[in-house]
């Protein structure tokens, strides 16, 4: 079963929503029918109260998605590949095929998504003042949403990791010391204390007696939290790998197979004797897909003979590196994204594979008892 399901792609980039955001949805337009409207707009039927509640809930995701494409142009415009944007519970991610490889970059994409919010706040009061301050459920939605994406311009620019500040606060540290892991670092540590003071937030609340509000916010900041001690970590390893490159830890003799290849014989003839776990696909000396054990899997064995592994391959996104770029951010890309292996090419040019594997020998051989460390 997926767990994302995808309605549109704008500008090539796929727009999805996740199982999770019904959840929200549902919870924003429960609050607003039941709580918000009704404290501010009052003499409305239930059936408006309701319909009102579920149409601004939709609108405020709607305004989510123009934050977050915000980010994904400006990441495009950089030279930066975007795979797509998710909606979920927490709101909205861009899913960005690589990172940014300079401070500059990272400041203006980061910066963009509250800024348009900002926009966004404006606009919408701006149409909310033009109204004359009614009571009508336009007046309403139209108040919510300045409302809302105000706050959300201001929230997304606290200096706490992985929000838009904190990434902002990266981008200025890494400009003025040139150390992008220590730049994750402290960034990250930032949005610890954030996430952690949200939670402490959120608990004060419930004390208090604002039970689901206090609950909300407690469970965003341990989210917040979470992500910001993960990239931690993950920048403390990156570490490990400085001044190491991809050309030095690649597979120069990747294995390819035809797309006209029957499963049988890949799994035959690769999978079992070569001792491998993927193969790259080509056609007409061109990379077009990876073929896995885990595509393997999916086909009963009883039609491995007649199934070509064109039909089972991974097509897209198919994630490179070049053999130029740190092996560092190479990793992060492999851990982003959930694979187990990634092309290196130069120019469209296959030059071999950057496997998982193939890291954890460098560091056996790199590292071993015989290198001379201990």
């Amino acid at each position: 079963m997926r767990s994302s399901y995808t309605f549109m792609r704008i500008q090539g980039i796929r727009i999805s929503v996740h199982f999770t955001w019904l959840f929200a949805v549902a919870f924003i337009a429960l609050t607003l029918s039941e709580g918000f409207f009704p404290a501010y707009f009052s003499g409305w039927s239930t059936a408006t109260y309701w319909g009102t509640g579920i149409l601004a809930s939709l609108l405020l995701f709607l305004s989510v998605l123009v934050h977050e494409l915000a980010h994904s142009f400006v990441a495009q415009a950089r030279g930066l590949k975007v795979e797509g944007i998710t909606l979920f519970i927490f709101g909205g991610v861009s899913n960005m095929g690589s990172e940014a490889t300079r401070a500059r970059d990272e400041f203006m994409i980061a910066v963009v998504g509250p800024l348009t919010s900002l926009v966004l706040a404006a606009l919408f009061w701006a149409l909310y003042l033009a109204t004359g301050n009614g009571d009508s459920p336009l007046v309403a939605v139209l108040f919510y949403l300045g409302y809302m994406n105000a706050l959300l311009a201001v929230f997304n620019m606290m200096p706490g990791f992985p929000l838009d500040g904190g990434r902002v606060l990266r981008s200025v540290v890494w400009g003025v010391t040139g150390n992008l892991s220590r730049a994750t670092s402290i960034a990250a540590w930032v949005g610890q204390a954030f996430g952690w003071s949200l939670v402490g937030l959120g608990v004060y609340q419930i004390l208090q007696g604002s039970v689901a509000g206090g609950l909300w916010m407690a469970v965003i900041g341990w989210f917040l939290s979470s992500i910001a001690g993960a990239n931690r970590r993950g920048s403390i390893r990156e570490e490990w790998f400085q001044g190491v490159f991809v050309d030095q830890v690649m597979d120069r003799d990747a294995e390819t197979v035809s797309s006209g290849t029957s499963v049988e014989v890949m799994v035959r003839e690769y999978f079992v004797q070569r001792g491998i776990r993927a193969a790259l696909v080509v056609e007409d000396s061109r990379v077009v897909g990876i073929a896995t054990l885990t595509d393997v899997t999916a086909v009963p064995q009883d039609r491995w003979a007649e199934v070509r592994v064109g039909e089972i391959m991974s097509r897209e996104p198919l994630y490179s590196v070049g053999p130029d770029d740190e092996l560092g951010a190479a990793l992060r890309m492999l851990a982003e994204h959930n694979l187990n292996q990634v092309i290196v090419l130069r120019d469209g040019q296959l030059l071999g594979l950057l496997s998982r594997a193939g890291v954890i020998r460098y560091l056996q051989y790199s590292w071993g008892p015989g290198d001379g460390s201990g």
